[in-house]
């Protein structure tokens, strides 16, 4: 297997090993994106010089026997509005031009600790709205990758780089990993920390992880979530030992969401997960459908009108000084928000708690819920796709995963979605990886 084929999980466990240095897996991922992200444009910056740097350091502390951490050598990619000391962070917007930040990310930070190397940033639609990025899908150059974590999800299914940190507000991470046939996990609203990372919306903002599997998920949360002082919205629920969590891994309790969600995918969409669902149950899961609860149908518009509401508080001064370098999307929610008054606001946020308590009798009755990721492949032309199938948990904060399930007759990746309780990422990632020993990986893109 060529070096840049490798997972994280695997690529550590070959560099503690000694059968593969860092300098050697940095090179293989950099000729990689030189010979293949020409048409796919995932990099936003790849910082070489930085990265082949930081290489010989992870080799040369290897040989003394000093291990820097549990990723010792393994690159990774950050989406463009995580802030990297140094480096251009411009969250695909002009309005950011040239801003260099002198400190990285809570998230960067501690993949950085970990002994993670920064490969470079990847692109993002503006501010992580939707004002595309230039990014393709690895899949197929004439779809979207999604968005707006859509440098993340390309760069890593092209095999470029083994994990990427992604963000979702509406459905900015989940999603682009499903089109481009990836595990993507939302956590936990406050399970990871925002501090260093572009607003949009600080009561919905989520760092998020995508790989190639499971087990990689599991490794990246292990070393990203956790308590930050300096991140008011952050927890201090204690952080499992994700790894271990796997090894306990069952045929899950599934309440199958079909109410919203089949009717809304496409038929193929709604097959396909019907047929995956198939394979579950023959495998020994036990799966009921479940009743949505009266206030779900509420969720789309509250969770707009808060983000709108949000970002209009973020942006007003910026938007203020320079409100012509904006693109048009995020231009027009930043107008919207300014019109939403205060008591619709408040009222959505009550929308928020009511269906968080209306929808856990069903989180604790199973282990997870399950729905199609997308209500479609990814869609042709330069559109991020159709978010509704992540808006609920983003706005209640309970996690979420994709894992693959198959693929559309077009040949791209589809995914089943996965949603647990608060804190619950253990069990959650216990159940996706049984679901993707069941269902199996995606292979990758023939690009």
């Amino acid at each position: 297997m060529s070096p840049h084929e490798l997972g994280l999980v695997d690529a550590a466990r070959a560099i503690r090993r000694k059968e593969l240095s860092p300098v050697d897996l940095v090179d293989a991922l950099l000729d990689r994106a030189a010979k293949i992200d020409g048409p796919i444009q995932a990099w936003a910056l790849l910082d070489r010089d930085g990265a082949r740097a930081a290489a010989r350091r992870a080799a040369d502390d290897l040989a003394r026997g000093v291990l820097g951490g549990p990723l010792h050598g393994v690159p990774f990619a950050a989406k463009d509005i995580f802030y990297s000391a140094g480096l251009r962070t411009e969250g695909g917007s002009k309005v950011m031009a040239g801003f260099v930040p002198t400190y990285d990310a809570t998230a960067v930070a501690r993949l950085k600790a970990a002994g993670g190397i920064l490969l470079g940033k990847v692109h993002t639609t503006e501010f992580a709205t939707n004002d595309p990025a230039p990014t393709r899908n690895p899949w197929n150059l004439a779809c979207t990758p999604g968005g707006s974590s859509s440098g993340s999800a390309a760069a890593v299914a092209a095999r470029m780089v083994p994990i990427a940190l992604g963000s979702q507000t509406i459905g900015s991470n989940v999603r682009p990993a499903s089109y481009c046939g990836l595990v993507g996990l939302k956590p936990t609203f406050g399970r990871i920390s925002t501090r260093g990372v572009m607003a949009l919306s600080y009561t919905q903002d989520h760092v998020g992880l995508m790989a190639r599997s499971v087990e990689d998920i599991a490794l990246g949360l292990r070393i990203v979530a956790g308590y930050d002082p300096a991140d008011p919205s952050s927890s201090r629920e204690p952080v499992p030992d994700y790894l271990d969590a796997l090894t306990r891994r069952r045929p899950p309790r599934i309440g199958l969401l079909r109410e919203h969600f089949f009717e809304r995918a496409t038929p193929e969409v709604a097959r396909v997960t019907g047929g995956a669902v198939d394979r579950l149950v023959a495998a020994g899961a036990t799966v009921e459908d479940v009743t949505l609860p009266p206030s779900f149908a509420a969720t789309f518009a509250a969770a707009y009108l808060i983000t709108r509401s949000d970002t209009t508080s973020i942006h007003a001064e910026r938007y203020a000084e320079k409100a012509d370098l904006y693109r048009p999307s995020i231009r027009a929610s930043i107008e919207i928000g300014f019109l939403i008054p205060g008591d619709l606001y408040v009222r959505a946020l009550r929308i928020r708690g009511q269906f968080r308590r209306e929808l856990r009798p069903a989180l604790a009755r199973y282990d997870v819920l399950l729905t199609p990721t997308t209500t479609t492949p990814a869609p042709e032309g330069m559109a991020t796709g159709d978010p509704r199938f992540q808006i609920p948990w983003s706005l209640s904060g309970f996690p979420s995963i994709t894992v693959p399930c198959g693929f559309s007759a077009s040949g791209l990746p589809l995914g089943v979605q996965l949603v647990s309780d608060m804190f619950t990422e253990a069990p959650l990632l216990a159940a996706a990886a049984w679901c993707e020993d069941v269902l199996g990986r995606a292979p990758a893109p023939a690009i």
